[in-house]
Parts: C-alpha cells; sequence; structure tokens
C-alpha cells in the first residue's frame, strides 16, 4: 500500500520479496497476492503488471492505521505560526487555512464556514451613504462580516437612518440571525420599513449552509492522468452547496474517511475525502477537508487535518 502511494506504479512480487523486513519467498507472495485479488482487496491493471489496491484495499489500510499519522516538526511549527498571526476577517482566516492545509497535504483542500444563522450577532449597523444608498454592516460572534446594500426610498433621512440603526442594534445584538423575525415596532413608518428592509437582507433565505474555501484547486491537474477526471473534480469543487453537503453528510454519517463510491458523487468516484469539524465550546461551526485521488496518503492527510481543524477551532474561540 505504502509503496504504491508513493511510487504511483504496480507493485510486483519481486518488489515485495525485496523490501526490508519480508521473509518470504517470491512464490508465497505471488500467491498471497493472488489471493488478495480475488478477494477484491488488489487489482491488476495490466496482465503483466503488478498489482494496486482497490478501494476496498484501501479501506481495510485505513480502518486499521495506528493512529492518525503525524506531522514533522517543521510542519506543526508552520501551523502554530500561522494561527498565531490569523487575524483579521474571518473570511481571509479561512481562505488563508484552505491554503495551508492544502500545502501541508499537497491535495485540494476545502474550509467551509460558519453559518451565520448558528451564530449571535455582535454588532449590527446602518449608514447612510448618498442620497438613495445605505450599507448594512452585522458583525457576527465568530467574526464574520455580513454587508447589504439598501435602496432608501425617496425623502429618507439621514436621521430616519440613524434611528432605524439603533433600534436594529436594540433587538438584534445578542441574538441569532434564525431568531429576527419578531422585532417590536418603533412606531415610525420611515424607520419600521427601513428595519422590515434589513431584516429580508440578513441571513439567507436559500437554505445554504456556509461559505465555501477551496485552497489548491490546481493540484488536482497533477493528481490525475485522465483530463475527464481533473474535470469533474474541478466542476465539483466549484459547486459550493455540493460540497457543503457531502463533508456534512459524512460527518453525520460518523465517517472521517470516505474512498471512492463510499461517498456517493459519482463523479468522485476516484478520489478520497478525509474531513473532521472544527468547533468552539463543544459547538460544530464548520468542516475542514482534503480531496484527492484515492491513492493518498491517509495517515498524513489525516493528521494534517485533524491538527488544523483543532487549531482553527482554537483560534475562533479566541477571537
Amino acid at each position: 500500500m505504502t509503496e504504491y502511494v508513493a511510487s504511483a506504479q504496480p507493485v510486483g512480487s519481486a518488489h515485495v520479496v525485496a523490501a526490508a523486513g519480508v521473509r518470504a519467498s517470491p512464490a508465497t507472495v505471488r500467491h498471497e497476492m493472488a489471493a488478495l485479488e480475488s478477494e477484491g482487496y488488489l487489482m491488476q491493471p495490466h496482465t503483466s503488471a503488478g498489482r494496486i489496491p482497490t478501494d476496498r484495499g484501501y479501506r481495510y489500510f485505513v480502518d486499521r492505521m495506528a493512529g492518525l499519522g503525524r506531522l514533522g516538526d517543521a510542519e506543526r511549527s508552520r501551523v502554530r505560526d500561522f494561527f498565531a498571526h490569523a487575524h483579521g476577517e474571518l473570511e481571509r482566516v479561512l481562505l488563508d487555512t484552505s491554503r495551508l492545509l492544502s500545502d501541508l497535504t499537497n491535495l485540494a483542500a476545502v474550509v467551509v464556514g460558519p453559518d451565520p444563522e448558528r451564530t449571535t450577532v455582535r454588532s449590527v449597523q446602518l449608514v447612510p451613504l448618498s442620497g438613495r444608498d445605505a450599507l448594512l454592516l452585522v458583525v457576527h460572534s465568530n467574526g464574520s462580516v455580513e454587508r447589504h446594500g439598501l435602496d432608501l426610498a425617496p425623502g429618507t433621512s439621514d436621521d430616519a437612518v440613524e434611528r432605524a440603526s439603533r433600534h436594529l442594534h436594540e433587538h438584534l445584538v445578542g441574538r441569532r440571525l434564525g431568531d429576527h423575525a419578531e422585532i417590536a415596532p418603533s412606531g415610525d413608518s420611515v424607520v419600521d420599513a427601513l428595519v422590515r428592509d434589513a431584516l429580508r437582507r440578513l441571513g439567507r433565505s436559500d437554505g445554504e449552509s456556509g461559505p465555501v474555501f477551496v485552497g489548491g484547486a490546481s493540484r488536482m491537474t497533477d493528481a490525475f492522468e485522465a483530463i475527464s477526471t481533473v474535470r469533474s473534480v474541478l466542476e465539483i469543487l466549484e459547486q459550493g452547496v455540493v460540497v457543503v453537503s457531502l463533508l456534512e453528510d459524512l460527518l453525520d454519517r460518523g465517517l472521517s474517511v470516505a474512498i471512492g463510491t463510499e461517498h456517493g458523487v459519482e463523479p468522485l468516484a476516484s478520489c478520497a475525502v478525509v474531513v473532521a469539524p472544527y468547533q468552539v465550546e463543544g459547538e460544530r461551526l464548520g468542516t475542514v477537508g482534503v480531496l484527492g485521488p484515492t491513492r493518498m496518503d491517509y495517515p498524513r492527510a489525516l493528521a494534517a487535518v485533524a491538527t488544523v481543524s483543532r487549531r482553527l477551532g482554537q483560534s475562533l474561540a479566541e477571537r
């Protein structure tokens, strides 16, 4: 398994016999490899070639791994330094986190951001811009910032916008966005119209989950020989809803690794996915994962995903 992952070349019996620690004759090795092939753990891509693992073989390997693997000292230091300096807007942190994880694994990395409706409102402000426009700014408890432009009715004064801003702040701060439906009217028709318009813009009404950040998608061009496979993988990575559904489904099924057809997304049948949630105070905010060929370094991928997800959760808890 490890030899094929490293070389991408079918492994023959002679190579196995020559490996350190193997004490068996070539005939015994050939017999064992044939038996594993008949049981569905190995396959022979060509008659004269050695064997390569099947999805079932990869699953057997992953299920019997001793631990998650371990990142090197330099890589762990890089992760610590990254999160020690991971400040600024949440969206930038999550995008940079996806790039960090891709660099650590040489795979495509995905970070799903927190669902705004699962967080509370830290601050809300309605700012008049010019004439007929205003800007709605909402800062969430996870550090993310939501921005929306509002069209003002003719003759709306800056004072009315300010009063609407205060009314929103008074009723939304400390609450989840999913709880904003009922806000007591102010008694001013202009202010109440602005508040209703602002509430319609907050959160999402289309059922989407958190934003998706993808790092290292270009690495897929080197991971697969078939251009059609590369194209299919890139198309999936561009579909945020599909990516979120895939990762959340795996976590709901209790899986940290899905190999080949296990994840149920047909265009990714030649791929494996390694996934982990990141949490703050025991609450799952989002998801971290990597996607690549089934011939991936699973111990390394699991170690990187586990380390990054844990440090991301710690970083968000300190914001």
